[in-house]
């Protein structure tokens, strides 16, 4: 039976937890595009789950043509507010969504995790939205994340791939690892054209929240994170595809 869910009320902040954080808008968006840039295509854009438009305002200065899906109606209309006539934003659900065309580059960032039936959304975004050499940008939050193994061996989830309490309530229904992402995207009649991860990461997001805001963390230091977890992608804290149309 499917409940009927409130996207507004899912992308609050809570009192003991954070929708977004600073870490995600001002490291995680900077090094996602970073990893993106060099497998764009030229055409057009479509963000899956745009959310207030933070990270569609980093596509803008790559693509004229972008639209974005959002759920939360709330959302869509400060993202409208930043961002003006720059992007065509749809308020819809994905399933409920039909678009006229197709695209050459489709982002979905930190957004499947939270979808009832992802196998389903890959499946539509292969079959319907995908142009023929178009490519799939997608990245999910990492199980195996060292932060997450360490608040495992803390005793405060009781394994890397659970679904929290605070998560639950932001509207996660998973928790991915590399190996189970691709298992899904191979699902779906995708096929993978690159597997890495973005940024290593032995801290929580409300513990790099506070070094953030002093200054014992230096861009050089964020950097360094950054390579690091190109060598490293199953410790880092997303895990990232590339995906094309399969055959």
């Amino acid at each position: 039976m499917n409940i009927k869910r409130n996207y507004n009320k899912e992308s609050q902040d809570k009192p003991h937890n954070k929708y977004f954080y600073s870490f995600d808008l001002d490291v995680m968006h900077s090094f996602m595009v970073q990893s993106f840039l060099s497998f764009f295509k030229k055409g057009n854009v479509l963000e899956l789950g745009s959310f207030q438009g933070e990270f569609t305002k980093r596509l803008l200065p790559y693509f004229k043509d972008v639209t974005c899906v959002e759920a939360s109606n709330e959302a869509i209309l400060i993202a409208k507010k930043k961002l003006g006539r720059k992007a065509t934003f749809i308020n819809s659900t994905f399933e409920a969504t039909t678009l006229p065309v197709k695209y050459d580059n489709i982002i979905l960032t930190h957004t499947l995790e939270h979808v009832n039936n992802p196998v389903a959304l890959l499946e539509k975004i292969h079959n319907d939205w995908l142009s023929t050499y178009g490519r799939l940008f997608l990245v999910c939050p990492n199980a195996n994340a060292p932060s997450r193994q360490i608040a495992v061996s803390m005793g405060l989830i009781s394994h890397t791939t659970a679904v929290t309490s605070s998560e639950k309530e932001h509207g996660h229904r998973r928790t991915y690892t590399l190996n189970s992402l691709e298992k899904d995207i191979k699902k779906a009649g995708l096929k993978v054209f690159y597997r890495s991860g973005i940024f290593f990461k032995a801290l929580a997001n409300f513990q790099w929240d506070k070094l953030l805001r002093t200054d014992i963390i230096s861009q050089g230091y964020l950097e360094g994170c950054y390579q690091l977890g190109k060598k490293y992608p199953d410790l880092c804290s997303s895990i990232f595809f590339v995906c094309e149309k399969g055959k």
